[in-house]
């Protein structure tokens, strides 16, 4: 068995499972309208009997038509970090015939050009080094798999995954800077938790930042879910009460709440987020829930920048990055899962609702080695 089958094959596939889900909640749907139909309509003859069946049958089939999960290509949507940062890095060990200072060199300069970072880039290389030495390995192929296993390492050690509980409210909250895509993140969130048959209730929580209460809006209204605002200028911490003061009314499963994107006051940042945090607490006791960071995939180390901020007002439970189809680096996703030890639990990878995937290491990592 080799190194990637022993760290891949408890990583089960995240579009498999969510086949699953539309799956139940069909068969789930199928049974109440059955059970509607049979409440609503007297059954006084074989006639009418089957008359009930033939309707049953034709709305049944129309519910089997619910949209399935679409699958997205990751592999494609990756092709400009796969033929730039990936390609490069392949390139170093096949165009050397022997293993010396001048690969770790060229390695070193393209993972920090990469927006990989510093830091690990530094772990990287002495790791790297330190096993080359004790495997006494002479075939510059060879290094290259070792490195990919160390990448990799990095990626699958962490718990990615979005852990909904039944019975009871799943707060998500979001946030980062103006202009990584949060709206549309919150948007495409609601979406595929709606298509997986949960109650999904926004709460605009953004409420200094211009239009950003009407964009939500938009994506409530596309995704049929509802949203809590208020007046513009308002207190977010108010309007996140009263979203969750409406969940529990409305035994809402999934409530995703937008946050302001001011970074250039970092005092103002860390009161509104506290308050914030208190009031979440406040309404859902000590139960966990998440709290995430959007990044721009694209900006590299001034996202990384960004993520070490707002990490350091507000307790985060992970981040998702967007826009990584658009960006020719891609190290982004190993420097910001290393350097704070938090997880990515989503990635975007273009502008369909569909381009929002649950991370899963295994997946990407296959994309852009393979």
């Amino acid at each position: 068995m080799g190194i990637f089958d022993k760290l891949f094959r408890r990583n089960k596939n995240v579009e498999t499972e969510e086949a699953e889900k539309v799956e139940e909640k069909k068969e789930e749907l199928k049974e109440e309208i059955k059970e509607e139909i049979k409440e609503e309509v007297k059954v006084e003859s074989t006639e009418n009997t089957e008359n009930i069946e033939k309707v049953e049958n034709e709305v049944v089939e129309e519910v089997t038509k619910v949209e399935e999960p679409v699958k997205v290509n990751i592999s494609q949507r990756l092709t400009k970090s796969k033929e730039g940062f990936f390609s490069k890095l392949k390139n170093i060990f096949t165009s050397k015939s022997k293993i010396d200072d001048s690969i770790y060199e060229e390695l070193e300069d393209l993972l920090i050009q990469s927006d990989v970072g510093l830091g690990m880039t530094t772990n990287l290389i002495n790791d790297l080094e330190k096993k080359v030495k004790a495997n006494k390995i002479s075939e510059t192929s060879e290094v290259y798999e070792i490195l990919k296993g160390l990448m990799s390492e990095f990626l699958l050690s962490q718990d990615s995954k979005v852990h909904l509980k039944d019975n009871r409210i799943n707060v998500i909250l979001i946030v980062g800077v103006n202009g990584v895509g949060k709206t549309t993140t919150i948007g495409k969130l609601a979406l595929k938790y709606k298509k997986l048959g949960k109650k999904v209730l926004l709460g605009a929580g953004d409420t200094f930042r211009a239009a950003a209460v009407e964009q939500l809006e938009e994506w409530a209204r596309r995704a049929d879910v509802d949203i809590i605002k208020g007046r513009e200028g308002a207190d977010p911490a108010s309007v996140v009460y009263d979203t969750l003061s409406k969940a529990e009314a409305t035994k809402a499963d999934v409530v995703i709440i937008d946050t302001a994107g001011r970074l250039h006051n970092k005092a103002n940042l860390m009161r509104e987020l506290e308050k914030i945090n208190n009031i979440i607490k406040k309404k859902i006791g000590e139960q966990e829930y998440e709290s995430l960071l959007v990044i721009d995939g694209t900006t590299g180390q001034n996202g990384l920048n960004q993520a070490k901020e707002f990490n350091s007002v507000t307790d985060l439970t992970g981040f998702i990055v967007t826009k990584l189809d658009g960006t020719a680096k891609g190290g982004i996703v190993f420097s910001v899962s290393e350097e704070l030890k938090k997880p990515i639990k989503f990635i975007g990878l273009g502008e369909k609702i569909e381009d929002l995937i649950e991370f899963n290491a295994k997946d990407f990592v296959e994309a852009i080695f393979n």
